[in-house]
């Protein structure tokens, strides 16, 4: 049994991570499709979709934490977000205006670069 766990672990590729640069990438693609853009490309359509589906994941992540500490008297304020029809654009301009703003070849993460621009964009009421 040992040696079959061994030889799985020995056969599985790296885990690919979803950089930076990707994310970027992404969402500039979203945002050409909420400005009417590029909206019959497919390539562009799944690359808007990742990243919406990365920023509005890490925000319903966010809100579930937000809850539970709630639940135990504890409270997280890095951001709020707004009740809004237009949120999920206003989510990925965040991510692209943040992107703006970090100094050449940084090597933050995705989950530190959103959340960054979330507490940048929505901050909580004091």
């Amino acid at each position: 049994m040992k040696a079959l766990l061994l030889l799985a672990v020995l056969a599985s590729g790296p885990a690919l991570a979803y950089t930076g640069d990707e994310l970027r990438g992404d969402c500039q693609a979203a945002d050409a499709q909420y400005r009417n853009e590029l909206r019959d490309d497919p390539a562009t359509t799944v690359r808007a979709t990742r990243c919406l589906a990365y920023v509005a994941g890490f925000a319903d992540g966010y809100a579930v934490s937000r809850h539970l500490a709630d639940k135990v008297g504890v409270g997280l304020n890095a951001f709020c977000l707004p009740q809004d029809d237009n949120l999920p654009a206003r989510l990925v301009r965040a991510v692209l205006a943040h992107f703006e703003r970090l100094p050449p070849n940084s090597d933050s993460g995705t989950a530190t670069l959103v959340a960054g621009a979330l507490s940048r964009a929505f901050p909580c009421p004091d």
